[in-house]
């Protein structure tokens, strides 16, 4: 009797392969002879479940692309206003180990994506997901006086999500600005012009 095999455990099995040689390796070692040898499987059984590796990177991109709204769904619970704003910028950004490696998947996909149009979709979901939750806190920052009643919020936010996709490439190349405060500082930056009450040197938004 043929053997029933699961395609979409066995499509999340070499997502997670993939994942896994990225951080242990860097992206560059990622390579389909690195997954296979992970799963313990030859090269062309990889393809029965994926038309190809452009594939294979844009479900790895979804996959830290879920990833990352469960930690923004856990981080910011219960709160609203700048305190959201502030826990989706710490889970969406480069500041740890986990978004340092999920960083190299994610601009490793930008790099296809620039071939291949055909993924560009996934991009705009996230694009427009993040943008209208952070649009929907800023809003309640508003409301809540902790911001300026003539606040930017459509600007706010696309500095924002320039912010993100830039620290990404900065993570990958491993610039200066990488450093975490410099990264928080640019956030600071886009909102402090606007707070009723400026943040004072060194603190944090409670969380």
């Amino acid at each position: 009797m043929p053997k029933i095999v699961d395609h979409d455990q066995r499509r999340s099995e070499i997502v997670e392969a993939f994942l896994s040689v990225v951080a242990r390796k860097g992206l560059p070692a990622a390579t389909s002879r690195a997954i296979a040898a992970e799963l313990g499987v030859g090269t062309g059984a990889l393809w029965h479940y994926f038309d190809g590796f452009d594939a294979v990177t844009a479900a790895a991109y979804k996959r830290v692309t879920e990833r990352t709204n469960e930690r923004i769904a856990g981080a910011s619970t219960g709160l609203r206003g700048l305190a959201a704003v502030d826990a989706m910028m710490h889970e969406i950004l480069p500041l740890a180990k986990e978004t340092l490696d999920e960083a190299q998947v994610v601009v490793g996909f930008w790099g296809r994506l620039a071939a291949n149009e055909t993924l560009s979709a996934a991009e705009a979901d996230v694009s427009d997901m993040w943008g209208g939750r952070l649009r929907d806190h800023l809003h309640e920052a508003v409301d809540d006086g902790d911001l300026a009643s003539g606040t930017p919020v459509d600007g706010i936010v696309d500095l924002l999500l320039s912010i993100s996709v830039g620290q990404q490439v900065h993570a990958v190349m491993a610039t200066p600005l990488l450093d975490p405060a410099r990264q928080l500082a640019l956030i600071e930056q886009c909102l402090s012009p606007w707070r009723r009450t400026p943040r004072q040197p060194g603190e944090t938004v409670t969380r």
